[in-house]
């Protein structure tokens, strides 16, 4: 986050410190309501996206399985992300900090939203040359960006406005290296623990996805997203039999059969890579259920787009598209959905 944005970003953290009104909208934002309240871009205060992103009051909460290889790993999951300022949401872009906080939530490890607060998170490094995989790295005094150390001299991060999320150099010494995970408990083990983290309630014990194909990528999507990884398992086998390779009579391709137009738009250049596809299966399903508020239509529009269920005001009169939602209701049922 460097230049305009940055100092515009500084502005913003000194006032939320000195407890100040904010008196400029910055990138991202859509301006300052009445009462001197930033709104951003979705329509919500600033402060209110940063409490839902948070969770309240920053803060951390460490999971104690989770690697610095597995931050690294989370973190790439957002590469070619658009840099947006402000913005939390990686659908619409991210900024340096929130693209560091998202990398840990999807570990389960919450951390605090802006830049200068997470240079003073976990234990301090002493130097790049002890920073090891998953640590955080903080530059300038104050503190105006941040990245996540990905080994070799190099870092992941959101660079700044017109950029993307993309793996650089460490191009001048951090100012701050704070380490939030350990990769003291190796093994197996761990990797099991670090499995077992990150897999919601719901997915542990009877009932699970234990034994479905591709059953951890549905858990990492559907963490990510905020979609039922069960779901997700759903519609890979009522799609394409879990199928990685299937090609529909219509071009649709890969285990999740997204249509090479509509992966475009999500961000997948191979569908037929499981991981890329049940990820932009996962960002049309939340951005569906969003936008629908209904599981049946969700799977409608998912079938047959979104245009034709708002032309229809429902499940649209097509006979592929009228089998398919209580298809997959049933796959889903018989996972324990």
């Amino acid at each position: 986050m460097r230049g305009v944005a940055g100092v515009l970003n500084r502005i913003q953290e000194l006032q939320g410190q000195l407890g100040l009104t904010p008196v400029s909208s910055a990138p991202g934002t859509t301006g300052t309501a009445a009462n001197g309240t930033v709104t951003t871009a979705g329509g919500s205060t600033f402060a209110s996206a940063l409490a839902s992103a948070t969770g309240g009051a920053p803060s951390m909460r460490l999971n104690s399985a989770a690697t610095g290889q597995s931050v690294v790993d989370a973190a790439k999951k957002y590469l070619g992300t658009p840099y947006v300022f402000g913005s939390t949401d990686p659908d619409k872009g991210l900024d340096c900090s929130s693209l560091v906080q998202r990398a840990f939530a999807d570990l389960g490890i919450k951390v605090p939203r802006l830049s200068y607060q997470q240079a003073k998170v976990g234990e301090a490094v002493p130097n790049l040359a002890q920073a090891k995989p998953g640590d955080i790295l903080a530059f300038d005094s104050p503190v105006d960006h941040v990245a996540i150390y990905v080994g070799d001299n190099k870092m992941i991060a959101a660079p700044k406005p017109g950029d993307q999320v993309k793996i650089q150099s460490v191009y001048e010494k951090p100012t701050h290296i704070r380490r939030v995970v350990s990769d003291a408990d190796t093994g197996a083990v761990a990797a099991q623990n670090a499995a077992a983290a990150v897999r919601p309630a719901s997915l542990r014990g009877g009932g699970s996805l234990e034994g479905v194909p591709y059953a951890d990528l549905f858990v990492q999507a559907g963490n990510r997203y905020g979609v039922s990884p069960k779901l997700l398992a759903a519609v890979a086998k009522v799609e394409s039999g879990y199928n990685p390779e299937a090609v529909s009579k219509v071009g649709a391709q890969g285990l999740m059969q997204i249509m090479p137009s509509t992966a475009k738009g999500l961000g997948v250049k191979n569908a037929f890579d499981p991981e890329q596809a049940i990820n932009g299966a996962a960002k049309l399903l939340a951005r569906n259920l969003r936008e629908f508020k209904s599981l049946p239509l969700a799977l409608a529009a998912y079938n047959a787009g979104g245009g034709a269920v708002h032309k229809y005001g429902g499940i649209p009169p097509f006979s592929e598209t009228q089998a398919y939602v209580p298809k997959v209701q049933k796959a889903l049922a018989a996972l324990g959905g």
